[in-house]
């Protein structure tokens, strides 16, 4: 069976500036507005439309996912 298997492509690569890529216009209102994380003014609209910074939602998430880890780990050891 040789010359005969097939490669997977590989995994898409991540947006350079972080996990969200927040590059579209839907992302930008000219009209800054409390973010909904840190409170202070943001132009930046998460997907639902909120005002948020991308990097207060990126530590979310990312701290989110670390919590959800340990819910998991904690859960399997007992």
């Amino acid at each position: 069976m040789t010359g005969d298997r097939r490669r997977r492509a590989p995994p898409p690569e991540p947006p350079a500036s972080g996990l969200l890529d927040w590059s579209g216009s839907s992302h930008w209102d000219s009209r800054p507005r409390p973010c909904r994380y840190c409170g202070k003014p943001a132009r930046l609209r998460d997907s639902k439309g909120s005002p948020a910074h991308k990097v207060c939602a990126e530590e979310v998430l990312a701290r989110r996912a670390a919590e959800a880890a340990e819910a998991y780990e904690n859960e399997r050891l007992h």
